[in-house]
């Protein structure tokens, strides 16, 4: 049971799940394709906003 405990968090860890339940709680805002939105474009902004060289 704990394994798979485990498997799901890992999961909800790598789809930023987890991290989108922080947004929404930190912002005080409620789940919406919207929101998701906002929260999906922010956070590739972010990854992707400085250019890798070599």
């Amino acid at each position: 049971m704990a394994f798979l405990r485990f498997i799901r968090d890992l999961l909800r860890e790598i789809g930023d799940q987890n991290a989108y339940d922080r947004h929404l709680a930190a912002h005080g805002v409620t789940h919406s394709a919207a929101e998701w939105r906002r929260f999906s474009d922010a956070r590739f902004r972010s990854k992707y906003q400085n250019a890798k060289c070599c």
